[in-house]
């Protein structure tokens, strides 16, 4: 798919990324009850509700939250807004009354409101204070930086960033201490791989990146976020789920492969557990959706964007799920 639906209204503050593929995925009937756990700018909530469902969204970060209101609002009664972590959405919907519903939606990550704000701290290409906290509460970017030492911020840009050269850059950064703005960052980063003005990449993103993963706990998040919606998914409620990067993507791969009774057999990571196996909770996972030209030509962000969904089934969740250490490498 390329053209949005003229019956799904773009909003111009906040396009997201596969909408239509996502709202495809959902298979949403009118009356519907229907999840948007990372709410964000609105962006697939608004989507939902011109499809025709009554909507539950949640954000942890408080300005999601308080711009959100207007949309409340304009959706006269079919929008309940939550304040907290989509990790904890099903018992945030517990604590309403609501123990099932018909679709759940993941948009993993940071957001374009998020990124675009300068005081917020996320983005390398604007100077602002080194925070990267999308609760806006507990431990900064800076502070982190500031007190962690070599290895510690050398597993981190490794593990999370994918930064080959982690050793060099996590030097460089407990050299230039204190740091306490993201252009100083950027710059210590630049320096460190010699990155010459004016290159196609920028060094500075996957480190940016890797230290955001850290600050907000996004993979124990994501992981959280899945076995929530295992519990809280009726019997052929959808799930559909958006990652820009590759091992959140590898968590949500690994997650359903093994929910849909891919991993039978077990790996070398989980063996098969003795006795009877666990019911598959999903059924097979639709194939893996990834943005056309025409998506990336207008929002550049889409590029590292990939889609997975998948339909729930009648048996009970499991009990336990994978460690994230487990989901990463399985």
């Amino acid at each position: 798919m390329t053209d949005l639906s003229p019956d799904l209204p773009r909003d111009p503050r906040h396009d997201p990324v596969l909408r239509e593929e996502v709202i495809a995925a959902l298979a949403i009937a009118p009356g519907e009850r229907h999840v948007d756990a990372t709410f964000g700018a609105g962006g697939y909530t608004r989507a939902m509700l011109a499809a025709g469902a009554e909507v539950i969204a949640c954000d942890r970060d408080p300005d999601a939250i308080a711009e959100g209101q207007a949309l409340v609002a304009e959706a006269d009664g079919k929008l309940m807004l939550i304040h907290g972590r989509f990790g904890e959405i099903d018992r945030l919907l517990a604590e309403r009354g609501i123990d099932a519903v018909d679709g759940i939606t993941f948009d993993i990550g940071v957001s374009s409101m998020q990124l675009d704000r300068d005081a917020r701290g996320f983005s390398f290409q604007k100077d602002g204070p080194l925070d990267m906290r999308m609760a806006q509460e507990g431990e900064t970017a800076a502070e982190w930086l500031n007190r962690a030492d070599e290895a510690e911020i050398a597993d981190v840009l490794y593990h999370y960033g994918d930064e080959r050269q982690s050793r060099r850059v996590a030097r460089a950064i407990v050299a230039a201490r204190p740091l306490s703005r993201t252009g100083e960052l950027a710059t210590v980063i630049r320096k460190a791989l010699r990155h010459p003005p004016g290159a196609p990449k920028d060094p500075a993103t996957k480190s940016f990146q890797a230290i955001r993963i850290h600050i907000n706990g996004e993979l124990d998040e994501l992981m959280q976020g899945l076995a929530a919606a295992e519990r809280i998914l009726r019997p052929g409620g959808r799930l559909a789920v958006v990652s820009f990067h590759s091992t959140e993507d590898r968590i949500v791969k690994n997650f359903l492969r093994e929910r849909s009774g891919g991993d039978a057999a077990g790996s070398r990571h989980r063996p098969a557990p003795i006795g009877a196996a666990r019911a598959a909770t999903f059924q097979p996972p639709a194939r893996k959706v990834r943005p056309g030209k025409a998506e990336e030509a207008r929002n550049p962000r889409a590029r590292s964007a990939t889609l997975r969904s998948a339909v729930r089934s009648a048996a009970p969740a499991w009990p336990t799920q994978l460690t994230t250490k487990e989901a990463i490498s399985c």
